[in-house]
């Protein structure tokens, strides 16, 4: 007779609904998490590239939002700014490392060179002991991905707890198929808080999309302000309220949200409709 456990079926931990829309005496402040909830991901982060009718949809979004939404991401400001044309939007890059206002005006995170460059040393150098482990530079902080070899993870992660007992003042971010190193102190949760302070997002309902661990910060940050966190995928657990299936699933869901703003919102600007001809995201059918 086998002695082996017996398989157990889970059932579903109360499956999260999909989040609502606005209605029209609701004031949102918008904030987005990149790969994974706007973008796919990729084997190379540098090869991804958002479709021009999403990056139609940001634009008309934030422009109803009155300025309110940022992206909120573990790249740099300038990936983000290269990749959305957002020089001019509130910002957090490096998981708040870097953080730009709304205002223009920037504040960021800095270690000493000498820190910095210590961390370079050691990431690089347990990277390569890993085969098909990817290194990507970001200066402040360095991201080891392992989408190519999926199954090296547990064993890169245990190496990694390790080492970072070597980098006072650095600590390790998990999140999908990827560990990173960046200065301590600082989170996606923290950086929206922050954004929230100062206009135009004070005063507004928190609506936070991600998907990775990264993103579990924001989450508690929103629902402490009875904001709505929304999970993109299926990744559990989470403290996220609502979810969605995936990137899709959100472009989705925010041409619903600009929809809904720009008809009957009173308290949101109104957004000229788009030709037609170019598949124009505001236009409805």
């Amino acid at each position: 007779m086998s002695t082996a456990t017996p398989a157990i079926a889970l059932a579903p931990r109360n499956p999260l609904p999909p989040p609502p829309l606005p209605d029209a005496g609701t004031r949102w402040a918008v904030f987005l998490d990149v790969d994974g909830t706007l973008l796919d991901f990729a084997d190379d982060p540098l090869a991804v590239r958002p479709g021009a009718p999403l990056l139609a949809l940001l634009h008309a979004l934030r422009q109803a939002l009155g300025g309110a939404l940022a992206l909120v991401s573990g790249r740099t400001l300038a990936e983000l700014d290269r990749l959305f044309a957002a020089s001019h939007w509130a910002a957090a890059g490096l998981h708040g490392l870097q953080l730009r206002h709304a205002d223009g005006s920037c504040r960021n995170f800095t270690v000493a060179a000498a820190q910095q460059a210590r961390m370079h040393d050691v990431a690089r150098a347990l990277a390569a002991r890993f085969d098909g482990v990817q290194v990507e530079d970001k200066h402040a902080a360095v991201a080891l991905h392992c989408r190519r070899s999926p199954a090296q993870l547990p064993a890169l992660h245990e190496a990694a707890i390790a080492v970072i007992t070597q980098l006072p003042g650095y600590e390790l971010q998990p999140g999908n198929l990827v560990l990173e190193f960046k200065p301590s102190g600082m989170d996606k949760g923290r950086a929206v808080l922050e954004l929230l302070q100062r206009a135009p997002f004070a005063g507004r309902q928190p609506v936070y999309l991600g998907d990775d661990l990264t993103d579990e910060h924001a989450f508690a940050s929103v629902n402490a302000r009875h904001g709505l966190s929304v999970r993109i995928g299926a990744r559990e657990p989470s403290l996220a309220t609502f979810t969605l299936a995936g990137p899709a699933a959100a472009e989705a869901w925010l041409t619903r949200v600009l929809d809904a703003l720009t008809h009957g919102a009173s308290t949101h600007v109104r957004i000229p409709q788009g030709d037609p001809s170019k598949g124009d995201p505001t236009r409805q059918p």
